[in-house]
């Protein structure tokens, strides 16, 4: 069944397409029904006072407040018709305090009219400060006009009842015309068609969706708002659980070739030869992954753990399982390094067990290939060649493994690591590549709280590793306030030379790599709040300069940066692990997977600039060793922003997941699956991933069932009509993309 007629209308139809164009360009609202979806922020009552004391700078607001002062100033101007200029400053009052408005030249003659002490309206603008006071200057404005007004339609009454709905707005379209717009489609709202299954609406007391709309857009109590939000929010969550259901649902109806290991195989002769016993944590769900491959249809499992928990272990052991039963396994890294630093690990970790074909390699050995994109012909036409024989059976290598040339022999396990890095379609892509379906393993090192795994990896099946292997030392993490307490850097940087002279190393990681093609607007972090974003964020390459003739005089100081040529860098990192470089100064090229057990300490320059999961991510990288890693994070913020307390929380605890839910709780909504749209614009409007995760939950385990007894949706058009306006082409499997 297609979509209702009266919600796909385009708005320009309905709004004339002057306003229709600002709502597309600005909102991205483009039909009747995007437009009823686009709901309140917040309500204002008519009897109570936005609070004027704590409006953000430099943002656009929309606020309700009573006219307690209008002056008209004359002043002389060069550029006034009769030399003589005219500047209206209003005063207006919430009761808690004042903000000024400011009017000049031809637009002050209709507010000085209209803006008497006692009117109330709703102003809208972006605020600034001048003379040290809050002011809106030519802000939009809307007078709030009583009931017994002779005009209705300018009152109140046309955006609401009691309470008046303020709606994220921009500059070019303020809330109260958007209030406009939305009583102008509300009628539609009655042919809305029902996504939820009726027992399920009825089982759990939710008013049906038209009457939801009516009650977000047109509240009368603040419990009608309650009632709204209750049920769009299990709209959100159970549509989007159906997609991921279905998509479940759609893996095990695919065939695979069940892989089980071989009782005196690779792996056992892999096992045999490690220098450590496994920690509990890899046992088990090296088990899990085990039960996986032995089925006749795809696993699809991602793999969550702590930096440091020994995933890499895992997934090796997973890729061998899967070569002893004679099949190939490939492993998809991010980035260059990583795939060569991959590689390196786990050609080490083999031994002789990686030199299949070769001389000295051992009975049960495989050959262990990397394929990357800057590989010289001749190395690729050989690693190639290896992979279509299935003489290779482990490949490592980046999206160069995707590109239609590479085939396999018999692909039977697709690892990717970093699942963020990469969307949906290559990972299709390169399960193509199987003469039937591969199984799947997803490895993230940013450990994901559970609900949001079950909102963005809610296709896979999940297996957590929290347990660190033995031997890996504690990370201390501390705080450098650099503009508070200038001497902390001094010491930062004598702790630094501290640790090389007991015979360690350092990395020193910087936001920006600072050569001339680098253009701050692109790829650098976002500036915080506050004074420090007057300068670019520090780079590399003046880092690097600096110390080496400063603070660090005397240490081998080298850069390491994702614009070098990947020869390079590789070169960069061989000195590195084997300890010919003192200090590391580097993007975050370093934030995944590079191993130095050598490396313990680690300072991280501006480090307000970047993610609270990416920050735990960097630490990771020391601290791999015996002796005790040492994790500084520098900032010029003050003490009371709120950077300082996401540095603060990041120095105080090492648990990966508490920290990922500090990072999701500090977020705007809708940013917690921004990461895995790939810029597609969020369906969570009223859906808090954090705080609603008994609805998720619930919703999933409701969506399991439905799908099971009807996998086509076939007696549920309203749900399958849902689905559809989700997943249209745009943002076809959005759930995923990285």
């Amino acid at each position: 069944m297609d979509l209702v007629p009266a919600l796909r209308e385009p708005l320009k139809k309905v709004l004339g397409p002057a306003t229709a164009k600002v709502m597309a360009e600005h909102l991205g609202l483009h039909t009747v029904g995007d437009l009823l979806h686009h709901y309140p922020r917040r309500y204002e009552e008519r009897g109570q006072l936005t609070h004027l004391a704590d409006l953000p700078m430099d943002e656009h607001v929309t606020v309700v407040a009573q006219v307690a002062d209008a002056r008209l100033h004359t002043f002389a101007s060069s550029k006034a018709p009769r030399g003589k200029g005219q500047r209206l400053e209003v005063t207006i009052t919430d009761g808690h305090g004042r903000l000024q408005l400011v009017f000049f030249g031809n637009g002050v003659h209709k507010p000085h009219k209209e803006l008497l002490p006692g009117t109330r309206a709703m102003f809208a603008g972006k605020v600034s400060v001048f003379n040290r006071r809050l002011q809106l200057a030519h802000p939009a404005y809307e007078l709030l006009r009583g009931d017994d007004d002779d005009d209705p339609a300018e009152s109140v009454e046309s955006w609401a009842g009691a309470l008046i709905p303020l709606y994220p707005a921009t500059a070019k379209l303020e809330s109260w015309k958007i209030g406009k717009a939305i009583q102008t489609v509300l009628p539609s709202a009655q042919e809305a068609v029902d996504p939820l299954p009726g027992s399920l609406r009825e089982g759990r007391g939710l008013v049906s969706l038209p009457e939801a709309l009516l009650k977000i857009h047109r509240p009368h109590t603040k419990a009608d708002i309650e009632d709204a939000r209750a049920r769009l929010k299990w709209d959100e969550a159970f549509v989007l659980q159906v997609a991921l259901a279905r998509r479940r649902h759609a893996e095990t109806q695919l065939p695979a070739v069940p892989r089980k290991p071989s009782p005196d195989g690779l792996l056992t002769a892999f096992d045999d030869r490690l220098p450590f016993t496994l920690t509990d944590g890899q046992r088990k769900v090296s088990g899990e992954i085990f039960d996986d491959l032995a089925t006749d249809h795809p696993m699809h499992r991602l793999l969550q753990g702590e930096v440091g928990s020994g995933k890499t272990m895992v997934a090796l052991r997973a890729m061998l399982a899967v070569v002893d039963a004679g099949g190939q396994a490939v492993m998809l890294a991010p980035t260059e390094v990583l795939a060569q630093q991959h590689h390196r690990s786990v050609v080490e970790m083999m031994g002789e067990l990686a030199e299949g074909g070769m001389l000295g390699g051992a009975e049960h050995a495989t050959k262990v290939v990397l394929l990357t994109g800057s590989m010289g012909a001749a190395a690729r036409r050989h690693a190639l060649l290896d992979l279509a024989t299935g003489e290779a059976g482990i490949v490592i290598g980046t999206h160069a493994l995707i590109e239609d040339k590479v085939q396999f022999h018999d692909l039977g396990l697709v690892v990717v690591d970093e699942q963020h890095r990469f969307g949906v379609e290559q990972r299709d892509a390169l399960r193509g590549k199987g003469k039937q379906p591969p199984h799947l393993l997803v490895m993230t090192a940013t450990p994901i709280p559970r609900t949001v795994a079950m909102t963005v990896f809610g296709d896979l099946e999940t297996s957590v590793l929290d347990q660190l292997p033995a031997g890996r030392s504690p990370i201390a993490s501390h705080v450098v306030p650099a503009a508070d307490k200038p001497h902390f850097l001094a010491r930062a940087w004598e702790r630094v030379r501290e640790e090389v002279s007991n015979g360690h190393q350092a990395y020193v990681v910087c936001p920006r790599i600072g050569d001339e093609d680098d253009d701050p607007k692109k790829g650098s972090p976002k500036p915080p709040e506050g004074d420090a974003e007057k300068r670019p964020p520090l780079a590399v390459l003046d880092t690097a300069e600096q110390l080496a003739q400063g603070p660090l005089q005397g240490l081998r100081v080298e850069v390491l940066h994702g614009r070098m040529q990947p020869d390079d860098k590789d070169a960069v990192m061989r000195r590195f692990a084997a300890g010919e470089t003192d200090v590391l100064v580097a993007t975050t090229v370093i934030e995944v997977g590079v191993n130095v057990p050598n490396a313990t300490a680690m300072v991280i320059m501006d480090a307000d600039r970047f993610g609270v999961s990416q920050l735990h991510q960097l630490r990771g990288r020391v601290g791999r060793g015996s002796a005790p890693g040492l994790c500084l994070l520098v900032t010029e913020m003050p003490e009371a922003s709120a950077a300082r307390q996401r540095l603060n929380a990041v120095a105080g605890t090492l648990d990966g997941f508490e920290l990922s839910r500090i990072d999701l709780e500090q977020r705007r909504e809708g940013d917690v699956l921004g990461q895995a749209q790939s810029g597609a614009r969020t369906s969570l409007r009223v859906l808090a991933v954090i705080e609603d995760e008994e609805i998720i939950a619930e919703a999933r385990e409701e969506a399991a069932a439905v799908v099971a007894a009807d996998p086509e949706l076939t007696g549920l058009p309203g749900l399958r009509t849902a689905l559809d306006a989700l997943l249209d082409d745009e943002r076809e499997q959005y759930l995923e993309k990285g």
